[in-house]
């Protein structure tokens, strides 16, 4: 999903765009609430599936405590060095449990497809080993903002 951005819309991603970008980073920030509202902003491992952006995270982490209390999240996943390379996106909604907390490597068809995805991207194989500390979340975003400034006109500087 994308929503219509009021502003940046040279610069934003098509959905093929956010696809590929997503699919080839490899961490993201997480923000959640603390239980005063204070942001709690952490770097993470994704899979990105073209639907959801599957989180694979301690399960005795303040990102897991907060979001068990508020499953409010925003992600961040950006890119670029010199500000015409500049590409990210934002991804926010509810993130969900799926399969056991923690996995210990039950059956679970639901995380078939970013288990393999995930052990593709990091793990150099298809198998995803189990640790019995982390366990899944899934966030289907309600909203995607994303920018791509090397879409933008070069401007020359005298």
């Amino acid at each position: 999903m994308t929503t219509t951005q009021r502003r940046g819309r040279r610069a934003m991603m098509t959905p093929q765009e956010i696809d590929a970008f997503l699919g080839g980073q490899r961490t993201c920030r997480v923000a959640t609430s603390g239980p005063d509202g204070r942001p709690h902003l952490s770097p993470l491992w994704f899979a990105w599936d073209g639907t959801a952006l599957w989180l694979y995270s301690l399960v005795r982490s303040r990102r897991w405590a907060d979001l068990r209390r508020d499953p409010r999240v925003a992600v961040l996943v950006d890119d670029g060095e010199e500000y015409g390379e500049l590409r990210g996106a934002e991804l926010s909604g509810l993130a969900r449990r799926v399969g056991e907390a923690p996995r210990v490597g039950a059956p679970c068809l639901e995380l078939d497809t970013p288990e393999r995805l995930f052990a593709q991207k990091y793990l150099g194989g298809d198998t995803m080993p189990h640790d019995g500390r982390h366990a899944w979340l899934r966030l289907t975003p309600d909203a995607i903002a994303s920018w791509d400034f090397r879409k933008l006109p070069r401007r020359v500087r005298p």
